[in-house]
């Protein structure tokens, strides 16, 4: 697996990236519906576009398996193809989201409980809590942040 950041955000680069999230989302995402994972999907391009470091996990043929977004020190999202979770992929986008863009928070859906689980286990504690995502739905967002870091 070969870690990178993009350097151009191709149309097809953005698909591929959009169906890993598609699949990454239907096997986590067991509290959405289908008409809310196809609401929300209408978006992903945008924030593909958008996010400041979008680095994606290359399989050997150049396929992405995982990808994820850092702003501004905030990991925006990670996500990875369900037949690669896991395997340790997550720790090492992870880790190179630390390394290289000083990834020091992160907001996940309380509902997905092997994500908290996941971001606890690399260090990261909640400190926030809110009732509504941020579209207004009563899906709660923890809001964590890695223990080393200040308040």
């Amino acid at each position: 697996m070969k870690i990178r950041e993009v350097e151009e955000r191709t149309p097809r680069l953005v698909e591929q990236l959009v169906d890993v999230w598609e699949a990454s989302v239907r096997a986590t995402h067991l509290f959405l519906s289908a008409n809310e994972i196809a609401e929300i999907k209408r978006y992903v391009p945008q924030a593909l576009m958008g996010v400041a470091h979008l680095v994606v996990a290359e399989r050997d043929d150049g396929a992405p398996a995982a990808f994820m977004g850092v702003q501004d020190g905030k990991l925006e999202m990670l996500f990875l193809a369900p037949e690669e979770r896991g395997k340790g992929l997550g720790r090492q986008l992870l880790e190179h989201g630390i390394q290289r863009y000083a990834v020091e928070s992160l907001a996940v859906n309380e509902q997905n409980p092997q994500a908290r689980d996941f971001y606890e286990h690399m260090g990261f504690q909640v400190f926030e809590r809110s009732e509504l995502d941020e579209q207004g739905n009563p899906y709660p967002i923890l809001y964590m942040r890695r223990e080393t870091a200040a308040p």
